[in-house]
């Protein structure tokens, strides 16, 4: 299928109500990626800069039962939960390339708007996320050759923000990554190994100077437990599958699948890996950017620091596609990347969603708030609660009465636990907004 600026109509009869939704067709190429590609892109995302934080941000308020046990069990409910979505691609005799034409499909038109608003409310944040840790990796760098205070870390957020600007303007659609996947992986292992190595050297070197102890009084112990299971969902989850399955080669399912097990089984392993070294070498103190903590060569620290802001600029531009996909195909735009037209979109485009996802990233650079906050408003309602509830609508039918129930069970928990930990992430947000001021430098 090619993308065309016509438009499809299409209907839904669900209890008795008729739903008319307009789904135009996509300006960005689809059905074009192997498997393999796919599961690529999956990996980069799973792999992206953001595993430098998880030491501190999953491991430091779990501890090692909770943080073990969680991150087994939120792998396993995650790869449960996006097979759901995967297998519901073609419901209903229709390629449903985006979350919100799938929802709209089996709900109607309000679940459109509110998945549509859910998902990109979700994408932004992970973009802002994306360019906090892009400003902080090249902040450690100049602080290893100059460590003068001059530049403030707002400065390398606004440096950050404007490289992946230039780089989303060059790259069009998220199937013309390509060769980028293969660099996003070899930035990857560049700076996953360099802290593991580094974090191994000085956790040999101090062996009995660690705690492990879940630091805190027990209300904020409550609060910040409760925000870090939503750092788990975080970790593990997109919020884009069907967007990205939107570029697998037929068969749409089957490969989606094969490449969903590819990313839980070999794809975890660095992202394990680099979580438990880092969190076993500094036990408690382990910081929410681990670069910053583990000691060494001053050429290898700023090689990591380099590749990890490098890679960021890739992630981010997998996490924004959707975001330009939609203001591609609402004004038109495809052909070539540097025709006039193409080109002077995207500049004003996506160089002003970037600006404004800049400017909040250096107004309130709390990278871990954000990752909680994320994961509580909207990685849980999509990824858990609204993946169960479509898969019990559309296969209502051919569910026996333990496997709806077992959805129900499904829903009402990850509503439960979104409410909470909004309010924990919500409360960790007005705590170090008031330890820190607006455009700090962390």
């Amino acid at each position: 299928m090619n993308a065309t600026g016509a438009k499809n109509r299409t209907s839904n009869v669900n209890a008795g109500e008729h739903f008319d939704i307009e789904i135009p067709d996509t300006a960005h190429q689809i059905s074009s990626d192997s498997w393999f590609q796919v599961a690529f892109v999956l990996t980069t995302g799973i792999n992206n800069a953001y595993v430098l934080g998880y030491s501190g941000t999953v491991m430091v308020p779990l501890g090692w039962v909770g943080g073990v046990i969680g991150l087994i069990l939120a792998s396993a409910i995650s790869l449960y939960a996006n097979i759901l979505v995967a297998k519901l691609h073609e419901f209903g005799g229709k390629r449903h390339i985006r979350y919100r034409d799938l929802a709209g499909f089996i709900y109607g038109r309000k679940a459109y708007c509110v998945t549509w608003g859910l998902q990109y409310v979700n994408l932004f944040m992970i973009n802002c996320g994306f360019i906090i840790l892009a400003g902080s990796a090249l902040k450690a760098v100049y602080v290893l050759f100059r460590d003068d205070h001059t530049m403030k870390l707002p400065y390398f957020i606004a440096i950050a923000g404007l490289v992946c600007a230039v780089f989303a303007i060059g790259v069009p659609h998220l199937s013309a990554l390509g060769i980028w996947l293969g660099v996003s992986t070899i930035l990857s292992l560049i700076y996953i190994i360099v802290a593991m190595v580094l974090s191994v050297k000085d956790g040999v070197k101090t062996p009995h100077s660690r705690d492990y102890e879940i630091q805190g009084s027990p209300t904020s112990k409550l609060f910040t437990i409760t925000a870090a299971a939503a750092n788990l969902v975080f970790v593990f989850n997109t919020g884009m599958l069907p967007e990205i399955q939107a570029t697998v080669k037929q068969p749409v399912v089957k490969n989606m699948v094969k490449a969903l097990y590819f990313q839980f089984t070999l794809g975890l392993l660095p992202m394990y890996a680099v979580m438990f070294i880092g969190y076993w070498a500094y036990g408690s103190s382990t910081s929410t950017y681990l670069l910053n903590n583990v000691n060494g060569p001053v050429w290898v620290k700023a090689l990591a620091n380099i590749s990890a802001f490098l890679q960021t600029v890739i992630c981010l531009h997998i996490f924004a596609s959707p975001t330009y996909e939609y203001m591609d195909t609402k004004f038109g735009i495809k052909g070539g990347t540097f025709v006039l037209k193409n080109l002077m979109f995207r500049i004003m485009a996506r160089g002003g969603y970037l600006a404004v996802s800049t400017l909040l990233s250096a107004l309130l650079p709390f990278v871990g708030d954000f990752m909680s906050l994320t994961g509580a408003v909207s990685t849980i309602p999509l990824t858990f609660i609204l993946a169960n509830h479509m898969y019990y609508k559309a296969k209502n039918d051919k569910l026996n009465t333990m496997q709806k129930l077992w959805h129900w069970l499904n829903v009402v928990f990850f509503s439960l636990m979104s409410v909470a930990a909004t309010i924990a992430a919500l409360r960790l947000i007005v705590v170090d907004s008031k330890n820190f001021h607006v455009f700090a430098d962390l």
